[in-house]
């Protein structure tokens, strides 16, 4: 008993809580850990991961432009990318004529120029082909990140990705639980 109750105080201690003092003493025959990823691997919080911009356009602008479009959305990946814009300090006109398109994406006025962010199918639905960014379209989605075209004015501008960056002690982690004979899932 004593043991159990200092191990379930030092768990809570760290943040791991166990609800009886008998999976404490399970553990010890555990195998695999299964680990949620976001938040836990992760650092919760999506960030602007990737800007590939289509010939002719020009990357800070363009990001811009999607940024003053996604300031008026309240999506998390949208916040990514408006902070990615503030991080580099970029001046963001107003986004007027604000419309979301519900499981495509979104579009506005800014600045003059129509901007248009959103899925592969909302970029067909408007008469683009995304087919330039194929290879980059795929290698994102390998590495797990979310990819977004932009359009300016009706011409494919860019591809965009957003993604939830592994923290900085999440591959020691894993290690020492690898070194335990633990299989991490």
């Amino acid at each position: 008993p004593t043991s159990i109750m200092v191990g379930t105080g030092r768990g809570a201690e760290l943040g791991v809580l166990f609800r009886k003092g008998e999976a404490l003493q399970l553990l010890k025959d555990a195998r695999v850990v299964a680990v949620d990823k976001t938040g836990t691997l992760t650092e919760g919080r999506p960030v602007l991961t990737d800007l590939v911009v289509a010939d002719g356009f020009e990357r800070d602008r363009v990001l811009a432009q999607v940024a003053a479009v996604e300031a008026r959305s309240e999506h998390p990946i949208a916040r990514a990318i408006v902070d990615a814009a503030i991080g580099r300090d970029l001046a963001m006109a107003t986004a007027d004529r604000f419309e979301s398109i519900t499981g495509m994406g979104v579009r506005a006025q800014v600045g003059g120029a129509r901007v248009e962010v959103g899925t592969d199918r909302f970029m067909r639905t408007l008469g683009l082909d995304v087919a330039v960014f194929a290879d980059t379209a795929q290698r994102l989605g390998d590495e797990g990140k979310s990819p977004l075209y932009a359009a300016v004015d009706g011409r494919l501008a860019a591809i965009v990705a957003v993604g939830d960056p592994i923290k900085a002690s999440t591959p020691a982690a894993i290690a020492a639980l690898h070194a335990l004979g633990l299989q991490v899932a």
